[in-house]
């Protein structure tokens, strides 16, 4: 009776471990994420998509975009136009959020409130009319780099206003120029007409107390005096300590030169400090890494987020994958064995990511009062503003204009972009 009875249950059952298992795997999906061609991009960022998938039961595909940002970008744009789910979790810019706005997943409803432990001006730049739309990755900010041995020798402290850091430049660098050294220069920065000059000139700008050349509510702040000066400032460092060269400076340029050993200070990304630090650097040991002079110190803010496509069918899941991307816990071995900059103010004091990262302990202060380009006010129409302020802005450096014409000019072209808004 009892194997009778097991006969016509038996069916039933494994019916339903059938459907069970069946449920299981529907469940699993396959995530596509944007990891990066290859290099560092795969190995940090890859291998704790996979250690996620292996804990969740999902897969990792790895999607691999252009190299160049211009170009993922018009990739994004091109497969957001088309609304396809062909890419869950994608890397945005810093200063993509407001031109990708309408294609990204609002990640509050997964986040659970643990924005609330990154800096406060990364999440502000990755929120757009109340929707978080990335959580920040790793993040970047402009720096001084300065020589310890130079400013030593001639008894100067680090500069706490870009007034002190013309006059500590043009001592140091008449002074080592008289004892031989002809090719040294007081401070190599980014001024080439291009997106990089924007970020000098906003902390230029911004550390003389004259804004953000548009402010959080839309509204143009460029015309005032205290901006005219500060382009006026760094127009007088031309062919006086900077070379006339550095008119087509970007970053690797300006890190050239510093690190052959031929100027005292240099502006650039965190980056640079791994490479100051090699055996056949001229400069290794003798970098310091500070703020940015300015009263305010305003370093432009630069890094990367993970944020969730629209259009993506696993918007929960890939919600899932981001969060735990971005967690303390994979921050914290990103910085260690990577040198890539935590978002999370609490790991600057982590003794273990300081051990691996001596400079990173100066970093804190840096992020947490760096300065967001104004992507989120502009929109759509970032590119055109940006392309406005740093062509003003490198007018003035070559002599074409006054910092105060270039404001006047500036201000009316940006109101040529508004029109009635933004």
């Amino acid at each position: 009776m009892m194997r009778k009875a097991l006969q016509r249950v038996l069916p039933s059952l494994m019916l339903a471990a059938g459907m069970f298992a069946g449920a299981s795997t529907a469940q699993a999906v396959e995530i596509t994420i944007t990891c990066g061609p290859s290099g560092s991009d795969v190995e940090f960022c890859l291998k704790h998509a996979q250690a996620w998938a292996a804990k969740t039961g999902h897969t990792i595909k790895n999607f691999s975009p252009p190299t160049s940002p211009t170009e993922k970008l018009a990739l994004y744009r091109q497969l957001f136009a088309a609304k396809s789910g062909d890419i869950d979790v994608v890397q945005i810019d810093t200063v993509w959020p407001g031109l990708l706005k309408d294609h990204l997943a609002d990640l509050k409803p997964y986040s659970k409130g643990i924005e609330a432990e990154h800096f406060p001006a990364i999440i502000a730049n990755n929120s757009v009319n109340g929707k978080l739309l990335g959580m920040p990755w790793y993040t970047d900010a402009g720096l001084l780099y300065y020589r310890k041995d130079l400013l030593q020798k001639h008894g100067l402290r680090v500069p706490q206003t870009w007034e002190e850091l013309t006059q500590s430049a043009l001592k140091v660098q008449t002074a080592e120029r008289s004892k031989g050294s002809k090719d040294f220069h007081g401070f190599v920065f980014q001024a080439k007409a291009y997106e990089g000059l924007t970020c000098n000139a906003l902390e230029w700008v911004g550390g003389q107390g004259g804004g953000t050349v548009v402010n959080p509510d839309g509204e143009i702040t460029i015309r005032n005096e205290q901006a005219a000066k500060a382009l006026n400032l760094a127009a007088s460092w031309i062919g006086n300590i900077s070379p006339t060269g550095v008119l087509n400076y970007e970053e690797e340029e300006a890190r050239g030169v510093f690190q052959n050993g031929n100027a005292l200070f240099m502006r650039n990304w965190p980056y640079a400090w791994s490479l100051l630090q090699k055996s056949d650097s001229l400069v290794k040991g003798k970098v310091g890494v500070a703020k940015l002079p300015g009263k305010p110190s305003a370093a432009a803010l630069g890094g990367w987020q993970l944020g969730v496509s629209k259009y993506s069918k696993h918007q929960a899941i890939a919600a899932d994958l981001v969060m735990h991307m971005t967690s303390a816990g994979v921050q914290k071995t990103r910085a260690i064995h990577g040198s890539y900059n935590p978002t999370i103010p609490a790991l600057y004091k982590d003794k273990e990511v300081l051990e691996a990262n001596e400079f990173m302990g100066a970093l804190e202060e840096v992020f947490a009062n760096s300065v967001a380009r104004p992507t989120t006010a502009t929109g759509l129409k970032y590119p055109q503003v940006s392309q406005s302020f740093w062509s003003a802005a490198h007018d003035v450096m070559s002599k074409r204009a006054t910092g105060e014409e270039a404001v006047v000019k500036l201000e009316s072209r940006l109101k040529q972009i508004r029109r009635k808004h933004w």
